[in-house]
């Protein structure tokens, strides 16, 4: 049975939203431009910041810090419920697009928060759906390793603190992807937003139990299931 969610104010989340069954929830390119325009507009009016992101063909990643306890949940059902009409309505379809309830972990901001920022912008490449992230369109890599503009990223302060200007914050953050993620911290992001536990050592999961006033991680140890989460998408219709 999965627990509640919890949210802290200002401390980032890994988000996880999945196409029902697995299926496609983007079908052409301008599905992906209208889910971007109505998340910026989303995360805007519940004050939501996002610093990373990718749309897969059947899910969505986020890296996002909600302001309030309410601001991640409101924003999203504003979301899903905007994207589901337009996509019902265009295809001529009924029902739900979503698998269930959205995903989502506290994470470590000290120890986690490039790591799975990495994780989110590397998952086409996982996927084999680009060589490298900077050759993939729906991403924030090219916002936060490039320096383009994106008006849907906010830079967190970490990022910030990278460097004295836009230019060496965006070089040193493109460094960081000179290595793979390990497979362990992999597991680690996968299982925890999986399973809606805190993403991080175990000071930060006992500050983040006492703030939340609920268990944060497994009762029993061992390496974590990781089914329901793999990166590989069902389709890359709307790459194109």
């Amino acid at each position: 049975m999965r627990m509640g969610r919890y949210f802290l104010p200002g401390q980032p989340l890994h988000v996880i939203q999945r196409g029902n069954n697995r299926q496609p929830i983007f079908f052409t390119h301008q599905d992906a431009v209208n889910f971007l325009t109505w998340l910026n507009e989303a995360a805007a009016r519940h004050r939501v910041a996002i610093h990373a992101y990718v749309l897969m063909p059947n899910h969505i990643h986020l890296l996002a810090s909600p302001e309030t306890a309410t601001s991640l949940p409101r924003a999203m059902q504003s979301l899903g419920r905007r994207y589901v009409r337009h996509i019902n309505g265009r295809l001529q379809r009924t029902g739900t697009l979503w698998d269930g309830r959205y995903r989502a972990t506290v994470v470590d901001t000290d120890k986690y928060f490039f790591q799975c920022s990495r994780y989110i912008e590397l998952n086409p490449v996982r996927a084999n759906l680009a060589a490298d992230p900077g050759a993939y369109r729906w991403s924030s890599y090219h916002a936060n390793a490039l320096g383009k503009a994106d008006a849907l990223v906010t830079p967190h302060a970490l990022f910030a603190s990278l460097g004295v200007d836009d230019r060496r914050r965006s070089a040193a953050y493109r460094e960081m992807f000179s290595d793979p993620v390990p497979p362990a911290t992999i597991d680690a992001i996968r299982a925890a937003t999986n399973g809606g536990w805190a993403l991080g050592d175990n000071g930060f999961r006992a500050r983040v139990a006492g703030a939340s006033g609920r268990r944060v991680q497994p009762l029993q140890r061992g390496r974590p299931r990781l089914g329901g989460v793999a990166d590989t998408p069902d389709t890359r219709a709307f790459l194109e």
